[in-house]
């Protein structure tokens, strides 16, 4: 490589390096996806429990051991004066396959529950991760919004900042409409400094969800209509959350497990039975040991065996009272996760629709607010207002137009907060509001 390209190479790379990086919502989510602790720390759990969930399939299935032992043996006969030497060897399997364990049954069907309870708890950690994105990733948009109005505002004082100080050299206006301005300029300037530091924090938020730097969010598109929820009905969301929200679905799936307990607790009082079967095969060295009957031996057996617990120190009934109460504890969580959940579904519900109505408000605050700063202007160009009804009504435009901006994110966000509570949120969802964004 040529030496003297060198340094304009790496500063094309570093130009490369430090700048904004262009992404939307969609990718960043498969980005969030492998990066952030809390999503990967539920998928490692969904790891865990489905192998936890695979052990209970064990209790059913034979179980299989193998021992071995030798044995050397020295006889010393006192009569003869001699001392007789033997050596064995032998090995021995042992299977046994239970026959009836009511426990063994209660535990393999709670292990299917941890299945399911497993992919339940991944989605509602998938959930999560969604609205945790959209919401940095909105916060950011709309901090930059809140900015850039900002300095717009501050541009449209400094002008008439400057035809204040104009109009008074002139003597056509007073050293209030001078000063008036001064005061609001310099208020802009401190709003402009706390947005810029707003934007900052929101970024670095952003950032460290997604491991990325100097993201730069599209922003959503001025011609972006924004949707009613689906079905008017608040009945009909609630009904669905109650079906499909992962808060329920966990609480079921807990309550069930609880029950199972109880089953198991109470097979402390029930019999068991299993079938055992066992292989010995044993070896003296050379085929003979001490006396005559110490003889090789292939050594069969298969039994049943059978046990009645008959008193455990009442230890079987008090852990029957244990689970029947913490199975009473798992309903009385349920019934508390299905409130929570309706209510919460009626929050968001309520919020999205009063978020639309708040757009549509906002924009018809917006026409009216730049009519009434236009009609400002004229008159102050006429001489029937004076400088401060130019400011006020210049900032009330700003802030009209920094709450719609917020009010368009707060509704999108709103959108998805009420699919999260329905338990219906899936990608499908993100991508139609990824759609609506800027290309």
């Amino acid at each position: 490589m040529n030496l003297r390209f060198l340094p304009i190479t790496l500063a094309i790379s570093a130009a490369f390096a430090g700048s904004a990086q262009a992404q939307n919502l969609m990718s960043l989510f498969e980005t969030a996806r492998g990066f952030d602790a809390t999503y990967k720390a539920a998928q490692y759990q969904y790891t865990a429990n489905l192998s936890k969930g695979e052990q209970a399939k064990a209790v059913l299935l034979p179980t299989v051991g193998l021992s071995a032992n030798v044995n050397r043996t020295e006889v010393d006969l006192v009569a003869a004066s001699q001392t007789v030497k033997s050596q064995s060897m032998a090995a021995t399997i042992n299977a046994s396959h239970p026959l009836y364990r009511p426990a063994n049954a209660a535990t393999y069907e709670q292990g299917m529950r941890q299945l399911a309870l497993a992919s339940i708890q991944l989605k509602a950690a998938e959930q999560d991760l969604m609205v945790r994105l959209s919401q940095a990733y909105f916060d950011v948009l709309i901090s930059r919004e809140s900015l850039d109005f900002v300095k717009a505002q501050k541009l449209a004082v400094a002008e008439q900042l400057a035809a204040a100080k104009r109009n008074f050299e002139v003597g056509t206006s007073t050293i209030t409409d001078s000063r008036e301005a001064q005061a609001r300029y310099d208020l802009v300037l401190a709003q402009e400094i706390a947005a810029d530091n707003d934007l900052r924090i929101k970024r670095l938020a952003l950032n460290q969800l997604v491991g990325l730097n100097n993201i730069e969010p599209k922003s959503l598109s001025r011609m972006a209509k924004l949707s009613a929820p689906e079905s008017s009905s608040i009945d009909q969301w609630v009904k669905q959350s109650s079906e499909f929200n992962p808060a329920v679905l966990q609480g079921r799936a807990s309550l069930d497990i609880a029950k199972l307990e109880t089953m198991k607790a109470e097979a402390g009082n029930k019999p068991t039975l299993d079938l055992v079967a066992g292989y010995t095969p044993t070896r003296y060295k050379n085929g003979k040991g001490i006396n005559s009957s110490q003889v090789d031996t292939n050594s069969n057996s298969i039994s049943l065996a059978f046990n009645m617990p008959l008193f455990s120190g009442y230890a079987t009934q008090n852990r029957i009272k244990e689970t029947v109460a913490l199975e009473d504890k798992a309903r009385s969580d349920l019934d508390a996760a299905e409130r929570n959940v309706a209510q919460a579904t009626r929050t968001a519900f309520f919020g999205l629709q009063s978020g639309i109505g708040q757009v549509n408000a906002l924009q018809a605050a917006e026409a009216s607010s730049q009519s009434a700063l236009d009609a400002n202007k004229l008159g102050y160009q006429v001489g029937v207002r004076i400088n401060i009804d130019v400011l006020n009504s210049q900032s009330q435009l700003f802030q009209t137009k920094r709450d719609l901006a917020k009010a368009r994110y707060d509704v999108l966000l709103g959108q998805l907060k009420l699919r999260q509570a329905a338990g219906t949120l899936t990608e499908t969802d993100l991508a139609s509001i990824n759609a609506l964004l800027n290309p």
